[in-house]
């Protein structure tokens, strides 16, 4: 015997199955359908209980630009329609598929929803003896998501899909988890046919819970998907050539720094590196939130070539112009020759007094004797010897001057070379430096990502 119940009457009507087949059924269920316009419970107090849960068939993409994530689920609903239940042994079957428009359907949305949904529709769903009904279908759902490109391309997105009436209040509907979340990601992960450029880590749920006793608010069910960049297509096509371009530049210093080719090749190195990011422009997010570490370590690399052959070109000046330089300034000396050669291991050379100095001194130091033991008196031809040594002192004096002002050049000159050598140690240490940390940080935030 099947039973129909309506409160909309407040009457009851009993419907016999003449056979146990569903065409029997379908006639005896028909007065139900009637009722299809209000929610299905005997007192309208009581509210509707819906057990949601899904299986994600596949990750179709993630919009950085325009923040959203793109996936393609099964959806289940599930939930009690009190007015219908009959006898499984009397009627034939414990179940029976009926078009969804005889039916109330619940009005439960997804609310990060952002387009229309556009994959087909399914006109059928289950009625089961008991009043329990099952409607389940595809959704194609491209959902807002705030993203955190920070880390990219190691970086690891929590979006949330939260399902809740659009019309009813709590009093009427409540939305509960139909499925273990720890099923639902093996399910997914076994039935998921995207490998494309994420990958599914969990699915988590969330009851939100409201402490408004009146139950005028919307009951809601968030779910989480945590999913992670399939990070070795940027690595290979955009670290590690950056890497390889920017050790080459690193070993250009051991080039002569008064070479010419090593401007050159730092020159050519720069255009190639150019070329490369603009190549490359597309493979990287665009986001206006935040800017990607790996911009930042690129715009490095930019910077510290551009930098390198600029001290190349510095150097290269000092050295094919040293005689034209006025003497190194003070604070250059304490700052650079001082301070930077000793942080570089290239200590400040001291000036010691050569022997050809020192033998110079010695003869007019003699000849400075002489002229005193005999410019007492003599004869004629001691005074014209007289002469000719104050004649020779002069030309010695002439000679010890031109001397001290070359070798006073020559010490600027040396001084100047030794300042372009510590820039160069200097920046080459900044070079070590930067690549060891960046490589370091590089496995790092790999590792961490594929450990979470």
């Amino acid at each position: 015997m099947g039973k129909i119940s309506s409160s909309a009457f407040c009457n009851t009507i009993e419907v016999n199955c003449s056979q146990p087949d569903q065409p029997s059924l379908l006639a005896a269920l028909s007065p139900a359908f009637d009722l299809s316009a209000i929610r299905p419970v005997e007192n309208q107090r009581t509210y509707t209980n819906i057990s949601v849960y899904f299986t994600l068939y596949g990750i179709l993409g993630v919009d950085e630009k325009s923040q959203l994530l793109i996936t393609y689920i099964w959806l289940y609903y599930w939930w009690r329609n009190e007015f219908i239940s009959w006898d499984p042994v009397q009627c034939g079957t414990d179940w029976i598929s009926l078009p969804k428009e005889k039916f109330w359907l619940p009005d439960v949305v997804i609310n990060e929803f952002m387009e229309e949904n556009k994959a087909p529709s399914v006109p059928y769903l289950y009625l089961f003896n008991d009043g329990k009904v099952k409607d389940s279908f595809p959704v194609r759902v491209v959902s807002s998501c705030n993203l955190n490109i920070y880390t990219f391309p190691f970086d690891i997105q929590n979006c949330s899909l939260t399902f809740n009436s659009y019309i009813y209040y709590a009093t009427e509907i409540r939305v509960f988890l139909g499925r273990d979340t720890e099923i639902t990601t093996e399910l997914s992960k076994q039935v998921m046919t995207t490998m494309g450029e994420w990958e599914l880590l969990d699915i988590t749920a969330q009851k939100l819970v409201n402490d408004d006793e009146s139950g005028l608010y919307t009951d809601m069910l968030s779910f989480y998907i945590r999913v992670r960049r399939r990070a070795t297509m940027y690595v290979v096509n955009l670290l590690l050539p950056s890497c390889f371009l920017i050790t080459v530049d690193l070993f250009s210093f051991l080039l002569p720094p008064q070479s010419t080719d090593r401007s050159s090749f730092k020159m050519t190195l720069i255009l190639g590196y150019t070329v490369f990011l603009l190549i490359m422009n597309d493979l990287l997010p665009i986001t206006g939130n935040t800017i990607p570490l790996i911009n930042v370590f690129f715009s490095l690399c930019l910077a510290l070539m551009v930098a390198s052959l600029l001290e190349t070109i510095l150097i290269t000046n000092l050295l094919s112009n040293l005689p034209d330089f006025s003497p190194v300034p003070r604070w250059i000396q304490v700052l650079v020759l001082n301070f930077l050669g000793c942080l570089v291991c290239m200590p400040r050379k001291t000036e010691k007094p050569k022997d050809s100095e020192q033998r110079k001194n010695t003869v007019v130091a003699k000849i400075k004797s002489d002229e005193d033991s005999q410019g007492t008196g003599g004869s004629a031809e001691e005074d014209e010897a007289v002469q000719e040594l104050r004649s020779l002192s002069h030309v010695l004096h002439a000679i010890r001057s031109e001397v001290e002002q070359q070798q006073k050049g020559n010490q600027s000159s040396e001084e100047w070379i030794q300042v372009g050598f510590i820039i160069d140690r200097l920046l080459f240490g900044l070079y070590i430096i930067f690549i060891s940390v960046s490589f370091i940080t590089i496995i790092i935030v790999w590792v961490n990502s594929y450990n979470q």
